[in-house]
């Protein structure tokens, strides 16, 4: 069609070129504009979209576990498909609540606006995918029921992938923020205590309750946030009933031992290195507790090989196969498991969690490193290293003297 037009003008300017006639030329410029007109609204009605570009396409993703589309918005409709968390639609056509959408097989219908996820949204958790695809795994756990990752600690971050009961996780980091309070409950407020003089002090705003978040990876490789409650962290039953009432927070294998005689019907029975915390939230640490189970092949049974409690720790724990660089003894040299871990200096200043992340990072640290060589666990110390003091989230008890000999006379 813009061929014809070109042709019509061009041909237009010759004529008028060649006439000498005034009014001739008019007539003939008045009918151009026509024919000019005539042609553009032609071309726009059956095809001049094409020299326009077009919307780019837009999409929504389901949050839904699963879902139906529609043929219609009405009481009465019928089920065109079916879609389930995660799917990709392209939107055709936007209604009051609901949307039109085409999936990638090409199927259309409706579907509520509720249960679909915007591009942004999905671009959130796409980049914090890509941010922490290289992070390191601190422990692992099992999901509780069925849960959504959400794209930043707190409840009313926005959420899209939902996991399943059983849905094996890797824990990366940990955050806290203040539990919200249900719609029209006020913050408690610590009760006044008397002075010497007799008054009151003034209210004081009662510490708020805190709740655990942990940034998690899943078995597809989505990763999201997740409140702690809704997970366990995945520890064998032969250790758990030895916790003595904390919660174990990361559990790893150091090596294993062949017990011909054990119960169990795999004779290769693990050593695990656990780290434990008390049953709280809001800690501004990961765990106060080191603990090392070894197995004893006479009596069939795990004990305990290490203890490090009263502690402020951090995780992640890295464990490794290697000789003792410092160590004197002919086993030295040998390789053997090896398992480091950090904890708190009391040199550094108190530890305060992001007020809007939930981010715990801690001050000066202080790296201990030791060896599992056979059931003991010696410490790998390099020569000149200060001994430096250590925090502790309870009070020391102090060691009594041992009483002093009496001299012979």
């Amino acid at each position: 069609m813009g061929d014809v037009v070109c042709f019509v003008l061009r041909s237009l300017l010759v004529i008028s070129s060649s006439s000498g006639q005034v009014g001739l030329r008019r007539r003939i410029s008045q009918f151009a504009a026509l024919t000019v007109l005539s042609a553009c609204v032609t071309i726009g009605l059956c095809g001049c979209s094409r020299l326009r570009p077009k919307p780019p396409a837009q999409y929504v993703y389901v949050t839904a576990k699963q879902t139906f589309l529609r043929d219609r918005v009405a009481a009465v409709s019928n089920r065109t498909a079916t879609v389930g968390n995660g799917d990709k639609l392209q939107v055709l056509e936007h209604g009051r609540r609901f949307v039109r959408v085409q999936t990638e097989k090409g199927e259309q219908g409706w579907i509520d606006e509720k249960v679909v996820a915007t591009q942004e949204i999905f671009d959130q958790f796409e980049t914090l995918k890509q941010q922490h695809k290289d992070d390191s795994t601190v422990a692992s756990a099992v999901v509780r029921d069925e849960v959504y990752l959400h794209a930043a600690p707190g409840r009313d971050t926005e959420r899209f992938y939902r996991l399943g009961e059983g849905e094996k996780l890797k824990l990366l980091a940990r955050a806290t923020l203040p539990k919200p309070l249900p719609p029209g409950v006020k913050a408690a407020t610590a009760k006044p205590v008397a002075t010497g003089k007799g008054a009151p002090a003034p209210d004081i705003p009662a510490p708020p309750a805190m709740e655990d978040w942990w940034l998690v990876r899943d078995s597809k490789g989505d990763t999201g946030w997740l409140l702690s409650r809704l997970m366990d962290v995945d520890a064998p039953d032969s250790i758990t009933r030895y916790a003595e009432g904390q919660r174990i927070v990361g559990t790893y294998v150091l090596t294993t031992v062949n017990d011909p005689d054990a119960e169990q019907a795999d004779k290769n029975i693990p050593i695990y290195l656990t780290v434990m915390s008390p049953y709280k939230a809001g800690l501004t640490y990961d765990y106060d507790q080191v603990r090392v189970f070894t197995w004893s092949v006479k009596k069939h049974r795990y004990e305990t090989g290490f203890r490090d409690k009263n502690i402020e720790g951090y995780l992640p724990v890295t464990i490794k196969t290697a000789s003792d660089p410092y160590g004197k003894s002919v086993a030295a040299t040998t390789p053997a498991p090896t398992f480091t871990y950090r904890v708190l200096s009391d040199e550094s200043g108190p530890v305060i969690p992001d007020p809007v992340t939930g981010a715990i990072v801690p001050g000066k640290t202080i790296q201990k490193t030791y060896r599992l060589e056979g059931n003991l666990v010696r410490p790998v110390i390099q020569p000149g290293t200060p001994k430096g003091g250590e925090a502790h989230p309870a009070p020391q008890e102090k060691k009594k003297d041992a009483p002093k000999s009496k001299k012979k006379r």
